[in-house]
């Protein structure tokens, strides 16, 4: 793993065994009595396409062990504008500091998501987008090579006259999870949650990173983003960057780092 303070689709997926649809768990911040220090800021866990809050399991209980408030919502995966908005609502709802954490296509929503909310103070993204003001994904995603992602996607329909994309479970292994057990695979490829193909052809409105501060994980196996994208964005953004040899899923196969980026950030902006 390197570290470097240079300025500088898409989500993981259910993890094993767990198949949570809904918000993990927020356990309260302890604070030691007696201490005077400042209370831990919460945590917010955004998870990207083809997936669900469980993705974060591994990273939200190791935080919740070291008395982080933790909150993994349901990203509604329909599409940035509206993904955007719903997150931007929620992190209203949750009193003091935050760290908004995003994974992939976790990494646009926040961007937008928290743009002029001065409770967030600090941005972590995870193998993740991180779009400008005007730019699309499916353009930004295509920019570097590298991605095996839009080989791997098949059309559903959305029940509403509009189209789903899903990745192929005979390619979900190869793309997004090659550092985890075959079987572990299988069981994310098979309760993956589909993205609106919205969700790619959306523009960008804000970029949040512009004004807060922000870490970044590249992972340097990611078959679904580049790593060339990656490290562009997080150079660009100004990111704290860790590099580490994982696929997509970073924070199933390495938690205890993703954790510790997270609290890093937590530390340095609190």
């Amino acid at each position: 793993m390197t570290i470097s303070r240079r300025p500088l689709i898409l989500g993981a997926v259910v993890a094993a065994g767990t198949l949570a649809a809904t918000a993990l768990p927020a356990s309260a911040a302890s604070v030691t009595a007696g201490s005077h220090s400042k209370p831990k800021p919460t945590v917010v866990l955004v998870h990207g396409a083809f997936a669900d809050a469980s993705s974060w399991s591994a990273v939200a209980s190791r935080l919740q062990k070291a008395g982080y408030t933790v909150v993994a919502p349901a990203n509604p995966l329909r599409g940035l504008t509206s993904d955007a908005a719903y997150i931007s609502a929620l992190l209203k709802t949750i009193d003091g500091p935050k760290v908004v954490v995003g994974h992939s296509y976790g990494g646009a929503v926040i961007t937008q998501a928290a743009a002029g909310d001065a409770s967030v103070k600090a941005l972590v993204y995870v193998a993740a987008f991180v779009p400008d003001k005007g730019e699309q994904l499916g353009e930004l995603g295509a920019r570097f090579p590298g991605s095996q992602l839009s080989d791997a996607l098949q059309p559903l329909p959305d029940g509403a006259g509009g189209t789903d994309l899903a990745i192929q479970t005979a390619k979900f292994h190869a793309v997004f999870t090659a550092d985890l057990p075959a079987s572990t695979s299988a069981l994310m490829g098979a309760s993956q949650r589909p993205i609106s193909a919205a969700a790619f052809t959306d523009v960008a409105t804000a970029a949040a990173w512009r004004d807060i501060p922000s870490w970044a994980v590249v992972a340097t196996q990611d078959r679904a983003i580049a790593p060339d994208l990656e490290r562009f964005e997080a150079k660009r953004a100004g990111s704290h960057t860790t590099v580490v040899d994982s696929s997509h899923v970073v924070m199933i196969s390495h938690p205890d780092l993703v954790t510790k980026v997270i609290k890093s950030a937590a530390t340095a902006t609190g």
